[in-house]
This record gives C-alpha cells, sequence and structure tokens, in this order.
C-alpha cells in the first residue's frame, strides 16, 4: 500500500487527515510520526513530500522522502522569503559555489541529471530565474563557467562548506550592488511619476485654440 503525504520537514503531527489516510494501514501512528519526523529532520520549515510504502500483512512500513523544490532549497540555504521580480534590475542573494554543490547534492537523486556537475548547473539555472547571484556573478554567466570547467575542482571535491571569509567577501559585494539597486529602482519611479504628473498638467493648447477659430453657427446654418 502506498500512502502519499505533504508534511513539514521535522515535524509531523497527530491529527484527523493524518489519521484517516494512515488509519486503514493499521499501523503505528507515533511510530510512522517518528520514523518520518526523523527522516526529514534536515528540511525544517520546509514543506516535504513524503510517501510510505506499508507491508498491510506484516504492518510493516518504509519512509521515502522526496527533497523540496531547488527553489525552496535556495531560499532556505540563503535566508530569502521570496525570489526577485525584477530579476534584471534587482538580486535578492549572493550564493557561493560551495552552496550550490551542496543543493545539487541533496536534489541529485531526483533530478534527470547523470553527475554532480550536471546538476550543480541545473541549480545555478534556477537561481537564474529566481534572482540570486552565484559568486557576485549574474547566474547565467556561471552556467556557462560551468560548461568551461571553472568549478571543476570544487564539485569533483564536493565542497559545500564555504569559509568565514569567503562569505564576508561575498556579502559584502552583495549590500554594496542591492543599495545601488534599490536607489536606481526608487530613481526610475521617481521619474515614471514625475512623467505621469507633467502629462496631466498640460494643456491641450491645440483643441482650444481649434474650438476658438471654429465660429458657432448661426440658426440658418443649422437649418
Amino acid at each position: 500500500m502506498n500512502i502519499k503525504l505533504l508534511i513539514e520537514g521535522g515535524n509531523m503531527q497527530p491529527g484527523p487527515v493524518l489519521s484517516q489516510k494512515l488509519g486503514p494501514a493499521g499501523i503505528n501512528l507515533g511510530q510512522v510520526i517518528q520514523k518520518v519526523n526523523d527522516s526529514t529532520k534536515d528540511f525544517k520549515g520546509l514543506k516535504v513530500p513524503v510517501e510510505l510504502e506499508v507491508d498491510l500483512g506484516t504492518k510493516e512500513f518504509e519512509v521515502n522522502v522526496f527533497s523540496p523544490p531547488v527553489s525552496e532549497l535556495l531560499k532556505k540555504e540563503l535566508g530569502v522569503e521570496k525570489g526577485s521580480g525584477f530579476q534584471e534590475k534587482m538580486q535578492i542573494a549572493n550564493a557561493s559555489i560551495e552552496q550550490i554543490i551542496s543543493i545539487a547534492k541533496t536534489k541529485l537523486p531526483n533530478l534527470l541529471c547523470n553527475d554532480l556537475k550536471t546538476a550543480v548547473k541545473t541549480i545555478v539555472g534556477t537561481c537564474t530565474s529566481l534572482g540570486i547571484l552565484v559568486e557576485s556573478k549574474l547566474a547565467s554567466k556561471v552556467g556557462g563557467e560551468i560548461d568551461t570547467g571553472k568549478y571543476n575542482k570544487e564539485i569533483e571535491e564536493e565542497r559545500t562548506e564555504t569559509s568565514p571569509e569567503k562569505k564576508a567577501k561575498l556579502d559584502k559585494f552583495f549590500n554594496e550592488l542591492h543599495t545601488k539597486q534599490e536607489k536606481a529602482i526608487e530613481q526610475e519611479e521617481a521619474e515614471k511619476e514625475a512623467a505621469a504628473e507633467g502629462a496631466k498638467e498640460e494643456t491641450p493648447e491645440g483643441e482650444d485654440k481649434e474650438a476658438e477659430a471654429t465660429p458657432e453657427a448661426t440658426p440658418e446654418e443649422k437649418k
């Protein structure tokens, strides 16, 4: 018997819905909750797809955990709530290649990728759509650098830890860039508002002059 669940990582709780789904299987609810929470503890705060394979004869069960979407993993790793609505004008974070490799390793079993390098490039592709920089560069550029082998050493060694010095450097670059981008967007919005106000204040002089030049028709002409 296969039972599909969507739970919060490491925080599965008993409830009517869960009891309704597990009741027909006749398995111990407490054991299921403990095993699922242990299996999903690395995904705390994220919605995680889980499947239970239940042997109705022995009442034994196996927990299969599927990792959250790449976008959710990236947002959690980088501490952001949502992607950028203006990818070309505003970036939301600056990831290290090590952070990308870490997420790629997590998702590799669920991706249609033959190796870690391909998975890394897939994660970088999602960074592009979310507005996330990688190594202080546009993700689209980093995707090309992966193809040319720039990060082969990091990927082959499966590096997943970013040094404090590198993290500080990435944060400094991002904070300075983010400030500039915010100011540019504010200026653009101010210019748009000013242009709109100017358009409202313009007098349609051409129409007024045309009205003045056209005399009112006489009663005879109206007939």
